[in-house]
């Protein structure tokens, strides 16, 4: 059965007296579909083009490119006790935090929903909206520019396709995780990915750039300097961070450690990658980190030695995963292969106690619980059952009456 919204009464706001008129209309709705529409290929930020909204009782589009202020937007998409609907909203979540810095009142993500009750995870928005509503999405308008006006009808049905759904959606599912008593497990990770998500926004995150494990703290602290310096510079040119400065180049810069002009116009792939007027700062920043006294240096980054567990790690992976289709919940949501060995290390002393890892707090300690230090000690054992079913593999205990 085909979704259509192309008879669906909707309006499109582009002037702040509208998007006014709208908030205050809907000032009392308890629940909101928020999505958006955004082009962020290559740019420092995504550009916000379109928000399509569903509360109650209306549809409406918000023109962006046309509204001079959407503070009104977010004020009230913050506040009340109304319930804001969303699919996969990283970067619906990003916007508001930046524009108004609070977040969405009672944010609920679909997607993670249907994860939490054993579904899909993660799972596309047209996936999810087939399998829990029976309903087909079209998804034609991927790649379209939505910086482009007019917008054609096509691309305002595909738009608000992406929120109708969602309240049906949200029904199904919040019925669903209360039969599985996990409503509370919802609002906690909820609460820990908008925290999380934050965080990239408030905490600088030269700690993400790639092949710096291996790296000691004067040369991290020259990753730092050159982090701030792409950082500054890319918002200042609208351009991807890693194009005014890929993340090898600084690795090798730190590594080298040396400002000199003649030295870093050297290094293979320099002045075809790095813009010339970047060159003088790259050496400043080299020589701030050089400067530092150690008090001021960053620690080196912890190795994880539950790397090095290896089949136990694979081992354990495979239990957790039967366990996680015993109990109905996506393995993704739960935690990965990485997670499950530094689960493993700390319970074999391999990291610091008072460090625990992910899986032992919260609802996912409910979900793993004794599982891997049974498995450790010999009590839980993985055998096969029924070779020929879907899940041939199945846990048991080894204990006397288990």
């Amino acid at each position: 059965m085909a979704s259509k919204t192309s008879n669906t009464p909707y309006e499109l706001i582009t002037t702040s007296e509208q998007l006014k008129n709208f908030c205050e209309r809907s000032s009392k709705s308890e629940f909101a579909g928020f999505d958006t529409e955004f082009v962020s290929e290559n740019q420092y930020r995504p550009e916000l083009c379109l928000i399509q909204i569903a509360t109650d009782s209306e549809l409406a589009i918000i023109d962006t490119l046309a509204v001079e202020d959407l503070q009104p937007f977010w004020a009230w998409l913050t506040s009340g006790d109304r319930t804001t609907l969303v699919h996969a909203a990283r970067e619906e979540f990003l916007f508001c935090i930046r524009d108004c810095g609070k977040w969405p009142s009672k944010l609920f993500d679909v997607q993670l929903a249907a994860g939490m009750i054993g579904m899909e995870y993660p799972a596309s928005y047209g996936n999810l909206v087939q399998r829990t509503l029976g309903l087909e999405v079209d998804k034609g308008e991927t790649r379209t520019d939505w910086r482009k006006r007019p917008l054609t009808e096509r691309q305002i049905d595909y738009a608000l396709q992406d929120v109708i759904h969602l309240k049906p959606l949200y029904d199904r599912l919040t019925k669903k995780l209360h039969s599985h008593d996990r409503l509370a497990w919802m609002e906690e990770e909820m609460t820990q990915w908008q925290e999380d998500l934050e965080k990239t926004i408030t905490e600088p995150q030269w700690r993400r750039v790639s092949g710096i494990a291996s790296l000691k703290p004067p040369a991290l602290a020259i990753v730092r300097e050159l982090w701030l310096l792409r950082d500054k510079e890319a918002e200042r040119q609208n351009r991807s961070p890693r194009r005014v400065l890929p993340d090898d180049l600084i690795v090798e810069l730190a590594r080298r450690a040396n400002a000199n002009p003649k030295q870093l116009k050297a290094i293979r792939g320099f002045e075809s990658r790095v813009s010339r007027f970047l060159s003088d700062d790259i050496g400043k920043a080299i020589e701030r980190a050089k400067a530092l006294p150690d008090s001021q240096l960053p620690p080196r980054i912890r190795r994880n030695k539950s790397a090095n567990l290896g089949l136990l790690g694979q081992f354990l992976t495979t239990a957790l995963k039967i366990v996680c289709k015993t109990e109905s919940i996506a393995p993704g949501i739960v935690g990965s292969a990485d997670d499950v060995r530094t689960m493993a290390a700390w319970k074999l002393g391999m990291v610091d106690p008072k460090d625990p890892p992910e899986l032992s707090r919260g609802w996912r300690a409910e979900i793993v619980g004794t599982l891997v230090e049974r498995v450790l000690d010999g009590t839980y054992a993985i055998r096969v059952g029924d070779p020929k079913s879907d899940e041939p593999l199945i846990i048991e205990s080894l204990e006397r009456g288990g």
